[in-house]
């Protein structure tokens, strides 16, 4: 697309961007996708529903997993209508406050999910090195605290980020490299001097996921040193089993974070098609699957999900 007169008014629209190279097949691309989103969206409101209902459940470890569910949930919703607009009806229009607007709920369910993602890592610590005072340290009001800090923390830190993005001026194509807005792509657009947007946004990243990665990373150096210092082999197996499902949701959130960010720095010469399918990753994979990995690998939380959908099945 051609240059475009310099302008910084909200009626600016961006062109989305499907997957490059693969227009015409758009249609079959959508399938997996649709699939994806129907996995996400229902496994996470069933453990939702789960947690809610199930009395057994209503401890801190599974309060903090239903946090991690919410901000799944929040997280596909926020790209759902967007990316299947395109893949089904080519609708590549985005108005620039409805583009700030989901890029402000992608990294703040991003964001969200990382804080929990520590949050879960000091119930662990907590659980496993001081189990006695498990209960009367992680108390119902101490969680509703920790969520609530959650999204201020969030709220303040990205706020800054997106409102910069009204002070630039574009006057480049106005096409979009993702089936969402992404920071990096719209500032890319600008041609105003993007220097602070760049620092604002890399000291929001290091602040939030640079420094929860690094915590959850000491939390389980403290962890591994607890379970070590236990004399029975068959209790420090049981021990660090809590652990394997946490570690699971920390690997399939950070793993695609960071390829997106090595593709973007380092990956210039492949194909625009990896750059989109990576991006598309990186928001699709955690909500899919952590309900599988906390349903296979903690036995409470199957039973949970069987004992709903029998009585749901039962009903009908």
């Amino acid at each position: 697309m051609s240059p475009v007169q310099n302008t910084t008014s909200s009626s600016i629209i961006f062109l989305l961007t499907g997957v490059p190279g693969l227009e015409a097949f758009h249609a079959w691309i959508s399938i997996p996708f649709c699939c994806l989103y129907a996995t996400a969206l229902s496994g996470n409101s069933l453990i939702l529903f789960a947690i809610l209902t199930q009395p057994s459940l209503h401890e801190p470890m599974y309060y903090f997993l239903s946090m991690l569910s919410t901000t799944d949930l929040g997280l596909s919703l926020s790209t759902l209508a967007t990316m299947l607009g395109i893949f089904w009806f080519n609708a590549r229009e985005i108005g620039f406050n409805a583009c700030l607007s989901q890029m402000f709920f992608i990294k703040l369910f991003t964001v969200m999910e990382s804080s929990v993602l520590l949050a879960m890592a000091f119930d662990r610590f907590v659980a496993i090195s001081n189990p006695l005072r498990y209960a009367t340290i992680l108390t119902d009001s101490r969680i509703s605290q920790i969520g609530v800090a959650i999204v201020i923390r969030g709220t303040l830190v990205l706020t800054p980020m997106v409102a910069l993005l009204k002070r630039l001026s574009y006057c480049r194509s106005r096409v979009l490299h993702h089936s969402y807005c992404f920071h990096p792509d719209v500032m890319k657009l600008s041609c105003t001097d993007t220097r602070i947007n760049n620092a604002v946004g890399l000291t929001a990243m290091i602040s939030t996921v640079g420094v929860d990665s690094v915590l959850i990373l000491l939390s389980y150096v403290l962890i591994i040193r607890t379970v070590l210092s236990i004399a029975s082999s068959e209790e420090r197996k049981k021990s660090f089993s809590t652990c394997v499902s946490h570690i699971g949701a920390v690997a399939v959130f950070y793993i695609p974070l960071i390829s997106l960010s090595f593709v973007h720095r380092f990956g210039k010469r492949a194909p625009p098609y990896v750059h989109t399918m990576i991006a598309n990753t990186y928001l699709l994979i955690p909500p899919v699957m952590n309900p599988i990995i906390y349903s296979v690998k903690t036995k409470q939380i199957r039973r949970a999900v069987i004992k709903v959908l029998s009585s749901s099945r039962r009903k009908n």
